[in-house]
């Protein structure tokens, strides 16, 4: 594709925007994979690019919390590997199977995550008895929601949150920060089947890379000094646009024949 300088430095400054939200709440491919449809990039395409330059975003906030003592990657080692092979098995069955019963359930999932998050003041205080094992948290959580980032993909990060939140009883700070680093995990693996079929746009995706792990560097940032005072709510709104941005899409051409 012939892109101009502007278009780059239009969307190296998206990524970077998408890379600090996304670091502290998920959500970050509501502003990036719009922006690459915008400048013309195929659908398919434009999915491989975004996958590519959201892996080095989540990929740069995981190292911050890995270096920051928050994320212990030993104790986390069963759970990337299940999510790695979730994930895996997802981008694969999605060029077999139709997607469409996920689209219809995540948006009801997302809002329940954003109700739950509202009404449930102590939810993200952490220190509570965790609901299931390491392993079998790793088994469930990481394979299940590593498949689904694998086969669909919006609003991973809020569900991996929610339930180390709820499940693992971590608090936000901790919940988000081990997010990060399955939502890596599951990005590189679905990635790995994008380049083997040539997809991404190396130019465009390398120059969005740089963009978002800058981001991401800043929002990691902001989870360790700040705490839950942004990141709770930020999950709340991230999860309501999402579950929005989905039941328009699904509902768009029902609601303008209405006119």
């Amino acid at each position: 594709m012939d892109i101009t300088f502007d278009v780059l430095a239009l969307l190296f400054f998206v990524a970077g925007l998408a890379g600090f939200i996304d670091a502290m709440a998920g959500g970050g491919g509501l502003l990036t994979l719009p922006a690459l449809l915008s400048a013309g990039v195929p659908p398919t395409q434009a999915l491989a690019t975004n996958k590519l330059q959201s892996s080095f975003g989540s990929f740069s906030a995981s190292w911050y919390f890995v270096r920051s003592g928050i994320v212990n990657l030993k104790e986390m080692r069963l759970a990337i590997l299940c999510t790695f092979v979730g994930s895996a098995i997802g981008a694969e069955l999605v060029q077999h199977i139709d997607a469409g019963v996920l689209t219809s359930l995540i948006p009801i999932l997302l809002l329940g995550i954003s109700l739950y998050f509202l009404m449930a003041p102590q939810a993200g205080e952490g220190g509570g008895k965790p609901k299931l094992s390491e392993s079998m948290f790793a088994f469930s959580v990481g394979t299940g929601v590593g498949f689904y980032d694998g086969f669909f993909g919006p609003g991973t990060g809020s569900i991996f949150t929610i339930c180390f939140v709820a499940i693992a009883q971590l608090s936000i700070v901790h919940a988000t920060a081990r997010t990060k680093v399955l939502n890596f995990t599951s990005n590189l693996a679905a990635l790995l089947f994008f380049i083997i079929a040539g997809l991404p746009i190396w130019e465009i995706g390398l120059v969005m890379a740089v963009g978002g792990f800058i981001g991401a560097r800043m929002g990691a940032k902001m989870v360790v000094t700040k705490g839950k005072k942004y990141i709770r709510p930020l999950v709340v709104v991230m999860s309501m646009v999402m579950a929005l941005k989905l039941l328009w899409a699904q509902n768009a051409q029902w609601l303008l024949s209405l006119f």
